[in-house]
């Protein structure tokens, strides 16, 4: 999986969100002033080109729709983001971010007990 450029994630998240939708929807859900129809298009067909979008043809329409989750891509950002910055080491990576957004220790032992929680969750759905 390859990173998205700035433009191909803000068409994404839109998509994301929109589980399916031709271009002009995905136009009309960007704030003004919105992109030209053929930039968003352009984008859409790059999407499509390095596996992030696949369509369906309506007609003469093409209806797109992600073909990675939200989910798959936000945890390969995450992990390229982890090895690249924090040699892979997560405490190393919570640390700077506690350090950086003045996180004060109640925050941290929420963050833990909210941690853990996910983690049963994930134990328990095995």
């Amino acid at each position: 999986m390859k990173s998205l450029t700035k433009a191909e994630e803000q068409v994404m998240q839109i998509l994301w969100d929109l589980k399916e939708a031709v271009v002009k929807q995905v136009v009309e859900k960007f704030d003004n002033p919105q992109p030209a129809y053929t930039t968003v298009a352009t984008v859409m067909k790059v999407l499509e080109k390095k596996g992030f979008v696949s369509h369906k043809k309506i007609g003469n329409t093409h209806l797109f729709f992600p073909a990675v989750s939200k989910k798959e891509y936000t945890k390969f950002q995450f992990s390229s983001l982890l090895k690249d910055y924090f040699n892979g080491s997560f405490p190393k990576m919570a640390t700077f971010f506690a350090k950086e957004n003045n996180i004060s220790i109640q925050e941290l032992e929420e963050m833990l007990k909210m941690t853990e929680n996910e983690l049963n969750k994930d134990e328990n759905n095995k």
